[in-house]
C-alpha cells in the first residue's frame, strides 16, 4: 500500500475502500469523497491510474492509500483486509464499481475466456470480497456498501442483444447484494452494515463508449456530478 501525507493534527476521516478506482464513477467516487474529508483506499489492477487519483486527491486537500491489485486474487485481497484491520481497524464505506467488460457478442459466440474473466472479476469476487469486507463495515458505526446497477443491458437502451456475458455477470452481482441488503435489513443497522444499491445516469465512460461506439457524449451525465450525488446518498 503507498499512502499520501496527511498532517499528523488532522482527525481522523472516515474511511473510504473503493475497489475499481483508476477509472470512470470509481475514480469520480473516490475524487469526491477524498475533497470532502474522507480517507480514500483506492484499489484498481492500473497504478499509473491510481497515482493520477492520487494527485487529484491531494490536489483537493485529501489523502488516499493506493492498492495496485486484482480483486480476483483472493490471497492478495484477504492480506489487503488484514492489512486494513490491522492498521485502521474498520471500514466505512465500501464501494464495489469494478467489473470487467466482455466484448459484446452472440450469446452462441462468447468465447470461453470471456465467460471465465467477466464471471470471475464481476460476480465470483464480489461473493469473496463480502465476507472479507463485512467485518470491517460492522466494526464501523455507520459502515455501508454500496453497489452500482448499470442499465444498459436491460432497461431503456432499446436491447438486451450482445450483452448475454455481461447482462448474467452483472445480474449476479446485483443479485447477491440484493440478497445481503435484505439479510442485513432484517439484522438492523447495529448488527449489520447498511447495503445501498444505486442506478447511475448514463455517463461518458470507457465502458459505455465500447457499449454504445458512436454515441454522442455531450448528451450524457458527467462522472463527477454522479459522484456528487452519491455523497449526498451515502450520507
Amino acid at each position: 500500500m503507498t499512502e499520501s501525507p496527511r498532517t499528523p493534527e488532522s482527525p481522523a476521516p472516515r474511511l473510504a475502500l473503493i475497489t475499481g478506482a483508476s477509472r470512470g464513477l470509481g475514480a469520480a467516487l473516490a475524487e469526491a469523497l477524498g475533497g470532502s474529508g474522507w480517507h480514500v483506499i483506492a484499489l484498481a489492477r492500473t497504478t499509473g491510474a491510481l497515482e493520477e487519483l492520487d494527485d487529484r486527491i491531494q490536489a483537493k486537500g485529501g489523502s488516499a492509500t493506493l492498492v495496485p491489485v486484482d480483486i480476483t486474487n483472493d490471497d492478495a485481497m484477504r492480506q489487503i483486509c488484514l492489512s486494513i484491520h490491522q492498521r485502521w481497524g474498520k471500514v466505512d464505506l465500501w464501494a464495489h464499481p469494478a467489473v470487467h467488460v466482455p466484448p459484446l457478442a452472440p450469446a452462441g459466440h462468447i468465447a470461453a475466456k470471456d465467460w471465465d474473466k467477466t464471471l470471475a472479476t464481476t460476480l465470483r469476487a464480489t461473493g469473496t470480497l463480502i465476507p472479507m469486507i463485512e467485518p470491517l463495515l460492522r466494526a464501523s458505526a455507520q459502515g455501508t456498501a454500496l453497489f452500482f446497477d448499470d442499465a444498459a443491458w436491460h432497461e431503456g437502451e432499446g436491447t438486451s442483444k450482445f450483452f448475454g456475458a455481461y447482462g448474467a455477470a452483472k445480474a449476479g452481482q446485483i443479485a447477491l447484494a440484493r440478497a445481503w441488503q435484505a439479510e442485513n435489513a432484517a439484522l438492523g443497522p447495529a448488527r449489520a452494515p447498511r447495503v445501498l444499491i444505486d442506478t447511475p445516469a448514463p455517463m461518458p465512460t470507457a465502458t459505455r463508449g465500447r457499449f454504445f461506439p458512436g454515441e454522442d457524449a455531450t448528451q450524457l451525465t458527467p462522472c463527477a456530478d454522479e459522484a456528487k450525488r452519491l455523497l449526498g446518498l451515502i450520507g
